[in-house]
């Protein structure tokens, strides 16, 4: 037995205290241990540099890197290494300058005529390069989450030199995303390179230009009223003037279409199929 009553009162064997004094000691080098852990993690280190400054509590970043799903994606790097931005016009064009694309945007379009006319009004910037973003970054929502975000920039950081100083800077971007919105650091899903949210933003221009358009209080990455009224307000704040009609190569669309993503494939596809659902919602309103 390890305790014995006299007079009504417990007083512990010897055996009870031995263990009670093994379970204090491996409870402080597990916690010593972990310690030591984070101060090894180059991850954990970049991501504190950044983060020193700020209001976000250690106790939360080091939560944050002791999450039980924290995963190293070796695919990841694999991915970087064959992007789609990399291959041919001829090739590109053909992943999202096709009828299944024209036809969604132009459900899409219908089914949120209203929201969509008055993200344009507001911001001054033409409905359907609003609408063609959305779906080619997030096909209206339907691919949008392949990695945890913080497992993809965790990896970029481990698996690839050259990003590391970026992805540590998004990384820091995240957690404070996650901490002022008292979010899980491994609930919110992205791409291999970071983005997230129907409008694939990475965690700095989340920070930077997400707009709170429904007026709920919270920047929202899956609600449409708030990723369209976002992807609006990136292009206006990275050139594009208001109501401009400029849709030449190096004008003003151009080169806000290039700011949110660096691939002159990427904006001749923007530009083209927002064209193509232009004109079927046109023609088929003129029925």
């Amino acid at each position: 037995m390890l305790y014995v009553y006299r007079n009504c009162r417990i007083r512990f064997c010897p055996l009870f205290k031995i263990l009670m004094k093994i379970f204090i000691l491996v409870l402080h080098l597990s916690i010593v241990i972990a310690q030591n852990s984070f101060e090894k993690d180059i991850a954990f280190r970049m991501v504190m540099d950044h983060l020193q400054d700020s209001n976000i509590p250690d106790a939360f970043i080091r939560g944050a890197f002791s999450h039980d799903k924290i995963k190293i994606h070796p695919e990841i790097a694999e991915r970087f290494a064959r992007p789609y931005e990399k291959k041919t016009w001829k090739e590109y064009r053909k992943l999202f300058v096709k009828e299944s694309r024209i036809t969604a945007g132009v459900k899409f379009f219908k089914e949120n005529r209203d929201i969509i006319s008055d993200v344009s009004k507001k911001y001054k910037v033409d409905s359907f390069i609003i609408v063609t973003i959305a779906g080619i970054e997030s096909n209206y929502g339907v691919h949008h989450s392949q990695f945890s975000v913080f497992n993809s920039l965790y990896t970029q950081i481990h698996e690839m030199p050259k990003r590391s100083k970026w992805a540590s800077k998004e990384l820091a971007e995240f957690l404070t995303y996650c901490f002022n919105d008292q979010l899980d650091t491994q609930l919110i899903g992205g791409s291999y390179a970071g983005a997230f949210g129907f409008g694939q933003f990475i965690p700095s221009s989340f920070n930077n230009y997400a707009v709170d358009f429904n007026e709920d209080g919270i920047r929202e990455p899956y609600e449409w009223p708030d990723v369209l009224a976002s992807i609006a307000n990136y292009l206006r704040r990275n050139g594009y003037q208001m109501n401009s009609t400029n849709y030449k190569r190096d004008g003003d669309i151009w080169k806000s279409i290039y700011a949110y993503n660096h691939a002159d494939n990427y904006v001749m596809a923007v530009l083209e199929l927002s064209e193509k659902i232009r004109k079927r919602i046109l023609s088929e309103g003129a029925k």
